[in-house]
């Protein structure tokens, strides 16, 4: 630890959610889309080149946080060196250069490998990112603080990811016939661009609050058995295996309902893909603005688990009342479920990214209670992991089910690329209103569940840190009344 944390530090480190958060809502929410329509992948084969690309990572993410761990490294060079090249891949993974390809088989392995490369330079970034607040600060509450101050911020990072790409019918017009096809390559170089900005202004921020660790004399080369073997310490404990299945469920769920956002959009509830998409994105970035600091308020007088309990308990219910009520529901000539969907999945994306680091942190300290170390990287790389499986698996589920509903807008051709034409069979829209509704909120539950089992309430970790305090002093301490977290 360094220097304090002024208002201006933790405000300048939390804009550095924009560089990962911008990336990956336009990611997540349009990509699916981009493959299916533009380079005219079939659906089935375009969610497996998501999920091989994001599951790369199961490679990725351990590696470099295990790297980032050790004595000497420099988090904020590691998140300085992967921002330019993040911006530049992720630029050329827009680019339509696959769709006059006649082979499916082509077009899949060119995608799948430009999407590998984005993953290997995000993770860079996101896991240094993340990882750093448990070094430059240990109090439970103001580490909720920096992240519901990055969370509300991040609500703007959504809204931008999520809104600039509904341009896209705007700049085809722009750029002709001939280039219309690369009019999301135009919005990725603008949201690089500002993901490339606001990532220096957050490793900038980080001088003088943040510190290497000093280099051990005796420390050993990475290999890949020596970061599992890391994960498999992490993994007996108990706490460690709730959290991580929360994570993995409510991803499964957030990032179905994502890839599914521009079908649900334009054949489910009704609205033109334009005005519709504008409609969804600006509630659920005001649900999100919203219930940031109502679920920071909570957790303060309850804990960081109470408050998760409770607001996606609410998302969970919601979920399956729209599918009751039916995402074609109107009141008057208004389609009232671009707003009741897209505040849901505001509420439950709010709650979640606001508290999900901050729970993760506590597993830092009860790791070094029980080892003697401090491994706050490689404790920000396994939820990763699993949050990108759990991201993963929701868009290959969205994929495949959209093709199991029988959805199909290519053939071994480039897609249709007006973007999208409406759906009529009611079978598949009612398919498609299923990957956004009810199934999501199956995962939810599972999500709950977990969390329910994750024994680091604040009581809890406040006798954690109490004993960990005295053993850092060399004092005797006690394991006794932490039975649920050993």
């Amino acid at each position: 630890m360094a220097n304090a944390l002024t208002k201006k530090k933790k405000i300048g480190y939390a804009f550095g959610i924009f560089t990962e958060s911008l990336i990956y809502n336009m990611f997540y929410t349009y990509y699916l889309t981009f493959l299916v329509e533009i380079v005219g992948i079939q659906a089935k084969f375009a969610s497996i080149v998501i999920f091989i690309s994001i599951a790369w990572d199961a490679v990725t993410d351990p590696m470099i946080g295990n790297y980032t761990d050790r004595g000497g490294v420099d988090k904020r060079k590691v998140m300085k060196f992967s921002i330019l090249p993040l911006a530049v891949i992720f630029i050329v993974a827009w680019t339509s250069i696959g769709a006059g390809f006649t082979s499916q088989t082509a077009k899949v392995l060119l995608y799948t490998i430009i999407s590998m490369c984005i993953w290997v330079f995000y993770t860079m970034y996101t896991i240094p990112y993340y990882a750093v607040v448990a070094e430059i600060t240990e109090d439970y509450d103001e580490r909720t603080q920096i992240r519901s101050t990055a969370s509300l911020l991040n609500a703007g990072a959504v809204g931008l990811g999520n809104v600039l790409p509904a341009l896209v019918p705007t700049v085809a017009i722009l750029l002709g016939e001939r280039f219309k096809s690369n009019s999301y390559a135009v919005i990725a170089a603008i949201i690089s661009t500002l993901a490339v900005a606001l990532g220096f202004v957050c490793v900038k921020s980080l001088g003088g609050v943040y510190t290497p660790k000093p280099v051990h004399p005796n420390e050993k080369k990475i290999t890949i058995k020596d970061t599992f073997s890391s994960f498999g310490q992490i993994l007996k404990m108990k706490p460690a295996r709730f959290f991580l299945l929360f994570v993995f469920f409510f991803l499964t769920a957030s990032s179905m309902i994502q890839a599914n956002l521009t079908y649900m959009v334009v054949d489910c509830i009704g609205l033109d893909y334009d005005t519709g998409i504008v409609y969804v994105i600006v509630s659920m970035v005001l649900s999100m603005a919203i219930v940031v600091p109502i679920v920071e308020k909570t957790a303060q007088k309850t804990d960081r688990r109470t408050a998760c309990l409770i607001f996606l308990s609410i998302t969970a219910a919601g979920e399956v009342i729209a599918k009751i009520v039916g995402l074609d529901a109107t009141i008057g000539d208004f389609k009232i479920m671009a707003v009741v969907c897209a505040s849901l999945l505001g509420l439950g994306a709010g709650t979640f990214w606001t508290l999900f680091y901050s729970m993760g942190y506590d597993l830092v300290e009860l790791d070094e209670f029980k080892t003697g170390n401090r491994r706050e990287s490689i404790i920000t790389a396994l939820p990763q992991l699993i949050q990108k499986f759990g991201s993963a698996f929701g868009i290959l589920m969205a994929g495949q089910l959209l093709s199991a509903y029988g959805y199909d807008s290519s053939k071994d051709t480039a897609g249709q690329e007006a973007l999208i034409k409406v759906v009529t069979d009611p079978h598949i829209v009612g398919g498609m209103e299923n990957i956004s509704t009810v199934i999501p909120a199956g995962f939810l539950l599972l999500s709950i569940i977990a969390l329910w089992f994750y024994p680091m309430t604040r009581k809890n970790v406040n006798k954690l840190m109490a004993q960990l305090k005295k053993k850092r002093a060399g004092e005797e301490y006690s394991s006794d009344g932490l039975e649920k977290l050993m």
